[in-house]
């Protein structure tokens, strides 16, 4: 078998001070490219498009010893799963969180002093676990434990540790049965909550089983801890170096939904995802044969001048047909209502709280893959209640 020649390299240091900058370079040369760590990537809109409307010849399925319940699955299995979780995000599961999702998020704003504020440490990082936490029904002393989880998850995943991938995942597993036993044991008083909704479910006349559950609750946590936290400092720092757009928003926030979804298509939260291929392919001018790991690229699709012309120009109403912020196909994110709801409550309240929002003359540190966003974010904040400096 040849061997084939890597295109790029994404632990290069370069790709670490700018992961998009690196996949926008990539992707000039070829929508589609390989690398010894990421093998395939598609980097194109129309390639990344492809492979999400073809299920058939690109898997989801991309690890037999670690399912992924449902994003880990083809049709039918896939199918099913869908069917039953889709509910828990649907209009009226949407509207009974709206309120507990606008307590949360003003008073966390509020605890913001003005001046100077590390934007991820002081905000984002804090409203993504509180919000997750209300949403499935998990006490407040939940919060520092799984902070500290997502950081050795992200830990394990960057070092590419199998071993500490797995310690995580079992530590993971513990919360989760931990609190269906607490349902368990409250019996008909246990909370009406996601967590407890979980243990009546049924699937092909069965109850779930707890591997199930414990895949299903990581994946929604892991995206909404990981995306929404970097999708806030995303979206507070593109906002603190557009003051126009954040008087128009302050002014109008009908348009606030919008926005957001547009911001986070010119710097994705989400770097990507994975698939494999189940035969041999020609995608974007290369051939690709069966079992090759794939990887989508959604920081580079969403930004390929094929699809959006100029991809930093900010065109809400021009672009959110194309936009795959959210996926596409039969996997686009099941979370997206719930994701959206949170993050135009948290940038309205961020908004309402503030008469401005500046960088600060002090750097920002970057998020490395398998994140995105940043680590660290200061900014400049002017209360809206205060006057401003002389």
């Amino acid at each position: 078998m040849t061997k084939t020649k890597p295109d790029w390299d994404p632990s290069a240091p370069d790709a670490h001070v700018d992961q998009i900058a690196t996949y926008d370079a990539i992707r000039r040369r070829s929508p589609v490219a390989f690398s010894e760590r990421m093998h395939w990537s598609l980097l194109g809109h129309a390639e990344v498009m492809q492979a999400l409307h073809d299920p058939a010849s690109f898997s989801n399925v991309v690890s037999a010893q670690h399912p992924a319940v449902p994003n880990g699955m083809d049709p039918p299995e896939h199918t099913a799963f869908r069917r039953l979780i889709d509910p828990y995000f649907g209009p009226a599961a949407m509207a009974d969180f709206a309120p507990i999702c606008r307590r949360i998020a003003t008073a966390g704003v509020r605890r913001l002093p003005a001046g100077e504020v590390e934007m991820m440490g002081d905000l984002a990082d804090d409203l993504a676990l509180e919000m997750q936490c209300a949403f499935m029904g998990w006490p407040e002393s939940l919060h520092e434990p799984l902070r500290g989880w997502m950081v050795a998850s992200a830990a394990a995943t960057r070092a590419r540790d199998p071993a500490a991938t797995a310690a995580v995942a079992q530590v993971f597993a513990g919360y989760v049965a931990d609190q269906l036993d607490a349902r368990r044991k409250a019996g008909d008083a246990a909370p009406d909550d996601p967590t407890t909704r979980l243990l009546r479910e049924r699937i092909d006349g069965r109850p779930l089983t707890l591997t199930e559950i414990v895949s299903i609750v990581r994946n929604w946590t892991v995206g909404e801890l990981g995306t929404i936290a970097a999708s806030i400092g995303i979206v507070a720092w593109y906002l603190a170096g557009e003051p126009e757009l954040q008087a128009a928003l302050r002014a109008d926030p009908t348009d606030l939904s919008a926005a957001i979804d547009e911001i986070l298509r010119i710097h994705p939260p989400l770097a990507a995802n994975r698939r494999t291929t189940t035969k041999p392919l020609e995608i974007g001018g290369r051939s690709l044969g069966a079992e090759e790991r794939v990887t989508l690229i959604w920081a580079s699709a969403n930004r390929d001048p094929a699809a959006f012309g100029d991809p930093d120009r900010f065109d809400p109403a021009g672009n959110a047909a194309k936009n795959l912020l959210y996926g596409a196909g039969i996997h686009v994110c099941p979370g997206a209502p719930l994701a959206r709801l949170e993050l135009e409550t948290i940038t309205g309240a961020l908004l309402a709280r503030t008469r401005a929002i500046r960088r600060s003359a002090r750097p920002v540190e970057r998020a490395v893959y398998p994140s995105s966003g940043f680590r660290v974010l200061p900014l400049v904040i002017e209360l809206a209640e205060d006057r401003p400096a002389a």
